[in-house]
C-alpha cells in the first residue's frame, strides 16, 4: 500500500481475509486499496462490513468519506468525515478534507471551526497526536506505552498527562486517573475538558459530592455547554437529587439530535421515585427515538411487572436478528426478550435469549473467577479469631450503619425496605464507599501487580481501624437526611466483613441468603447495569455461590452471632416474626410500617424497585421451576450448596 503496488495489495487482503475473515486492519486495507483501484463501489461494501463488526473504527468513516470525495458526494462525504472526528479528534486528514468540503459548499463558520481543529493539531507533539488516535480506535496498550515513553523524556505536558488519565479511565484505574487529572489542573485550571474528564472520574468512584462541586463550576463557565448539564445531572443522581435531575435532562430534550440517551435517563430517575406510568412513557420514547436500542427494550422488562405488547416484541426480534445491531444493544434485547417470553409461558425459546444474552455479556467482559477465590482463601487465612481478640474495641463506635449483604436476586432489596420503613432507618442504595476503602488501602506487592489486602489488616492497627470507620461515615453521609441508622445495600460487601469489622464493630450486618437454584437462575435472568460479571454463565455463578457460602461460613465460626441469616423463603411465608426478628437485631423497636413496607415511597435503585412497591407474594420462589428441563448443568455444578445453603 505505501508503494501504491494496489494488484499485489488487494491479492494480500484477499489471502488474509480467506484465513481471517473479520481481520479489521486487513478489511481496513482492502478498501483502501479498492478506492485507489477505482473500484468505489467495492470500497463501500467493505466498508460497510468492516462498520458491521467495527462501527467505532475512525478509521473506516474517513475511508468512507474519501470514497464519497470521489463520487463528489459533498453531504455524505461530511457526514462520514464528521463521524470519523467525532470517534477520533486526532485526524489531520479528516479535519483538512472537512475544512475543504466546507468551504465548496458555502458553510464558513464550519471551514473555521474545522481549520481550528488542523491548527491545533499541529502545535501539538506528533507521539501525543498518535497516540490520541490509537486511543480513540481503543488500542490502549500502543497509546499508553507510547505516551508514558513521551512523559518519562518531556515531563508534564498537559495534553499527555490527560490522555494517560484517560487510558486509565477505560482500564479503571481510576485512582491514578484522579490523581493525574488533579495534577492537569493544577497546571491548566481553565481546560474545560480535563475538567470535565475529572467529573466523570469522580463520578465513577462514587464521589459525587465532589463530582458535583467540579460540574457546577463547568456550569458556571458556560450554561449553554449540554455536555456540562448531563455531568451535572449525573452527579444530581448520584446523589439522589432526582427531581433536579429530570429538569436537567426535559431542559436538554428541547434541540437534541439524538433523544434516546435522554429519554431513558429520565425514565430511570421517575422509576427510581416510583413514577412507573412516567418511567414507561420516558423508555418508550426511547424505543422510539432509536428502534434497536437494546436498553430501552431492557429496562421496560427491567421493571418486573411491564408486559410487553405484540408489536413490541415484534420489534425486538427484528432488531436482535438484524446483522447491523450493535453487540450491546443485541444481548440488552436477549435479556429483554428472555423477560418477554417468560411472561408469556414460552419458556423454551425464552431461555434460549437468556442463554444467547449471557454469552454475549461474558464475551464482553472480563472475569476470572480463581481472582475471587484467591481472595477468599486470604480472608480465611488473615481474619482469624485471634486477630479479631487481638483488636478488640478497634474502630469507630459508632452504631449507625446496618449492612445488607449476600448474593443480588437474593431478596437484599426487601429487607431494604423493610428497615427502610422504620422510622430511625434511612434507606439509601447500593453504596460503593467501602469497596472503594479497599480498593485504597496502601501498598502493593513490589514484584507483582497483586493488592496487599486482605493480608495487610493483620498489620493495621487499633487506631488505623477506627480512621477507616470515620472515612466511611464521613463519606457516607451525603446520602443521610438525620435518621439514626442508615443501610448499605453493596451486595458484595460479604467478602469484607472482617473489615466492616474491625472498623465499624457495633455496626449491623445482615446477610440475605436464598435458596441456590432460584438465586442463581435469578441472577442468569438478570443483566446488570454494572458489575457483577459472574452472574453471565452457569460455571461463573455456581463457583460464586459456592464461594460465598464458604466465607460466609468462615464468618460465622471466628465472629459467632455477628451475622443475622435471612432466609428469603422464611421472610416471604412468616413475614411478621421475620419482620420483628431483623428489627430486635438491629435495636429497633417493632413498627407495623415495616410490615406494610410496600406502602413506603421512597427512592428505590436495584432491580427489585417495583417488586418491593407491592405486597409481598409467594408465587416468586419457584419460577426457576419453569426452566427446569434446562439447568441441570446448574444443578451438578452448585453440588452440595443445594443442602448446605441452610447450615
Amino acid at each position: 500500500m505505501k508503494e501504491r503496488e494496489l494488484a499485489p495489495a488487494l491479492a494480500a487482503t484477499a489471502a488474509l481475509l480467506a484465513a481471517v475473515p473479520e481481520n479489521r486492519d486487513a478489511l481496513y486495507l482492502r478498501a483502501r486499496a479498492q478506492r485507489l483501484s477505482g473500484a468505489t463501489a467495492a470500497a463501500l461494501a467493505t466498508l460497510t462490513e468492516l462498520e458491521r463488526l467495527y462501527p467505532r473504527f475512525s478509521r473506516l468513516h474517513e475511508e468512507r468519506g474519501l470514497c464519497h470525495v470521489v463520487l463528489k458526494e459533498a453531504p455524505q462525504a461530511i457526514g462520514a468525515l464528521l463521524k470519523a472526528v467525532n470517534i477520533n479528534p486526532a485526524l489531520p486528514a479528516s479535519w483538512s478534507m472537512l475544512e475543504g468540503l466546507y468551504r465548496m459548499t458555502g458553510q464558513a463558520a464550519n471551514a473555521a471551526a474545522a481549520a481550528a481543529h488542523v491548527a491545533t493539531l499541529k502545535q501539538l507533539p506528533p507521539e501525543v497526536v498518535a497516540a490520541t488516535a490509537l486511543f480513540s480506535d481503543g488500542e490502549l496498550a500502543p497509546a499508553e506505552e507510547l505516551i508514558r515513553a513521551f512523559l518519562l523524556k518531556n515531563g508534564h505536558q498537559v495534553e499527555a498527562m490527560r490522555l494517560l488519565a484517560r487510558i486509565g479511565t477505560e482500564r479503571e484505574v481510576l485512582d491514578d486517573a484522579q490523581l493525574l487529572l488533579e495534577g492537569v489542573l493544577d497546571l491548566a485550571p481553565d481546560y474545560h475538558a480535563a475538567r470535565a474528564d475529572y467529573v466523570r472520574v469522580l463520578n465513577e468512584r462514587h464521589l459525587y459530592r465532589e463530582a458535583q462541586q467540579q460540574a457546577l463550576k463547568l456550569f458556571a463557565a458556560d450554561r449553554a455547554n449540554r455536555d456540562f448539564r448531563i455531568l451535572l445531572a449525573l452527579t444530581c443522581v448520584g446523589l439522589g437529587q432526582h427531581e433536579r435531575a429530570i429538569g436537567l435532562y426535559r431542559e436538554l430534550l428541547s434541540g437534541a439530535t439524538q433523544r434516546e440517551d435522554l429519554h431513558l435517563s429520565i425514565a430511570h430517575s421517575l422509576k427510581t421515585l416510583g413514577r412507573t406510568a412516567g418511567a414507561i412513557a420516558e423508555y418508550r420514547a426511547a424505543a422510539n427515538a432509536r428502534p434497536d436500542f437494546g436498553d430501552a427494550y431492557w429496562s421496560l422488562a427491567n421493571l418486573k411487572t411491564y408486559r410487553f405488547e405484540e408489536r413490541e416484541v415484534a420489534a425486538m426480534r427484528a432488531a436482535e436478528a438484524s446483522p447491523a445491531t450493535p453487540a450491546v444493544d443485541r444481548y440488552h434485547l436477549c435479556f429483554a426478550l428472555g423477560k418477554a417470553l417468560e411472561d408469556r409461558e414460552q419458556f423454551a425459546e425464552s431461555f434460549r435469549y437468556y442463554e444467547r444474552g449471557n454469552a454475549l455479556k461474558r464475551a464482553a467482559g472480563r472475569y476470572r473467577p480463581e481472582l475471587l477465590e484467591l481472595n477468599t482463601r486470604r480472608q480465611i487465612e488473615v481474619c482469624t479469631s485471634e486477630l479479631f481478640a487481638r483488636r478488640a474495641g478497634a474502630g469507630a463506635p459508632a452504631a449507625d450503619p446496618i449492612f445488607i449483604v449476600g448474593l443480588p436476586r437474593s431478596g437484599s432489596t426487601l429487607i431494604e425496605q423493610i428497615l427502610a420503613s422504620h422510622s430511625g432507618v434511612e434507606g439509601t442504595h447500593e453504596l460503593a464507599d467501602l469497596p472503594r476503602i479497599v480498593a485504597e488501602l496502601p501498598g502493593r506487592e513490589a514484584s507483582t501487580d497483586e493488592s496487599r489486602y486482605p493480608a495487610m489488616l493483620a498489620q493495621l492497627s487499633g487506631d488505623d481501624f477506627r480512621r477507616l470507620g470515620e472515612k466511611y461515615l464521613a463519606d457516607t453521609r451525603a446520602y443521610r437526611t438525620g435518621r439514626p441508622h442508615f443501610i448499605d445495600k453493596m451486595p458484595n460487601n460479604f467478602r469484607h466483613i472482617g473489615l466492616i469489622h474491625l472498623m465499624l464493630p457495633q455496626a449491623t450486618i445482615i446477610d440475605a441468603r436464598r435458596e441456590p437454584m432460584a438465586c442463581c437462575f435469578g441472577n442468569l435472568k438478570q443483566l446488570f447495569a454494572k458489575g457483577q460479571e459472574f452472574t453471565y454463565g452457569i460455571e461463573d455463578i455456581a463457583r460464586y455461590y459456592r464461594t460465598y457460602l464458604e466465607l460466609m461460613r468462615h464468618w460465622d465460626a471466628v465472629l459467632p452471632g455477628r451475622v443475622l441469616r435471612v432466609q428469603h423463603e422464611d421472610l416471604v411465608d412468616d413475614l411478621e416474626g421475620n419482620v420483628r426478628r431483623i428489627l430486635e437485631h438491629c435495636g429497633l423497636a417493632f413498627e407495623p410500617s415495616c410490615v406494610e413496607f410496600y406502602k413506603t415511597e421512597r427512592s428505590v435503585r436495584t432491580a427489585s424497585s417495583e417488586q418491593v412497591r407491592q405486597p409481598i407474594y409467594r408465587e416468586g420462589l419457584d419460577q426457576w421451576r419453569h426452566y427446569e428441563p434446562w439447568l441441570e448443568p446448574l444443578r451438578t455444578a452448585l453440588g452440595d450448596a443445594l443442602t448446605r445453603y441452610r447450615d
